[in-house]
């Protein structure tokens, strides 16, 4: 009987291209544990191969769970969610989410819980609903990372389960994969973000103007980062360079929202998630030029690779089916 009145925890794990991540949430979706490990990545380089990230997952995953374990202690680890892909669509597939698909099923089988496969994508959209305190209903997202950038349609009818429609999206490069490359080619650390953000701080009045490469729902980075290339090579300032793509890439956003004809009214709001909408300047710009929307973001620590929306994923989903 004692057992009963143990407090219930529920696990999501996330293993991204750049970062090693595990969460817990109790049954009233309070956040307990928020552990994760960056993986690494040689100075001066763009960036992982698969092979190199799948490796060092392994090497982080039991090094969280021999961390966090001890949270465990007096309570019932009861359900685990975890990232299987990128995002919740047949053709989608990374390697790197196998080591978060193949360690929770272990840890389900072997200790009994409930297992929920889920996405990266939806983990990130659970954090920014749970982490702007928002309801079930429909959102407009705007997803921007290294590895996405996507306008889409989410509906939570039922708790724990959204059904997505993709609007529009970069029909190349992403917003993050902007970021690292012209913060790469300024000499700056991968990931570029926090770097580039603290840059363009010191920017000065004379900016160049990137273009704005957006058709229907459809943004393109690639012309916006060849643009600044040339700029770079011809020594114009870093830090005014570094404004300009902030500028350039919350201007496309704003662009391609705008050309999205469906009433603002039909959403409960729109929501901004990734590891991109960390920057400041670039949530600051949105809120000012999107007004006719109800914007929504996650915590700026949030923004970034997280399995705390996989956790928050796990308990809903265990409080409707069991």
């Amino acid at each position: 009987m004692k057992e009963n009145h143990k407090q219930r925890l529920f696990l999501g794990l996330d293993t991204s291209a750049y970062t090693t991540s595990l969460a817990l949430v109790d049954q009233d979706e309070k956040l307990i544990i928020d552990s994760r490990l960056p993986l690494l990545v040689k100075k001066g380089s763009l960036g992982l191969r698969q092979s190199e990230a799948v490796f060092n997952h392994i090497i982080n995953l039991p090094q969280l769970w021999q961390k966090e374990v001890k949270a465990l202690d007096n309570t019932i680890l009861t359900a685990i969610a975890v990232s299987t892909r990128p995002r919740p669509v047949d053709d989608s597939y990374m390697p790197v989410f196998k080591v978060s698909e193949a360690f929770g099923l272990f840890l389900a089988q072997t200790m009994g819980l409930c297992y929920f496969p889920s996405s990266h994508q939806e983990g990130h959209i659970f954090t920014g609903l749970w982490s702007a305190g928002l309801p079930q209903g429909r959102y407009l997202v705007i997803h921007l990372s290294g590895g996405t950038t996507e306008l889409v349609s989410s509906e939570e009818i039922i708790s724990g389960r959204l059904t997505l429609e993709l609007i529009g999206g970069s029909t190349d490069l992403h917003a993050g994969q902007f970021v690292d490359r012209l913060g790469l080619a300024m000499g700056l650390d991968f990931p570029a973000g926090p770097k580039l953000e603290e840059l363009a701080r010191q920017s000065g009045n004379d900016l160049p103007e990137l273009p704005v490469a957006v058709k229907d729902c459809g943004v393109s980075f690639s012309g916006p980062a060849s643009h600044a290339e040339r700029l770079l090579k011809q020594n114009c300032r870093r830090e005014n360079l570094a404004r300009a793509i902030e500028i350039c890439i919350a201007d496309s956003l704003i662009a391609a929202v705008n050309n999205y004809h469906e009433n603002p009214a039909n959403y409960q709001g729109l929501l901004t998630i990734g590891g991109v909408v960390a920057n400041h300047f670039i949530r600051e710009r949105l809120k000012q030029k999107l007004t006719g929307w109800n914007l929504f973001f996650p915590r700026p620590e949030l923004a970034s690779d997280n399995a705390v929306g996989l956790a928050v994923q796990a308990a809903r989903l265990h409080s409707v089916n069991y």
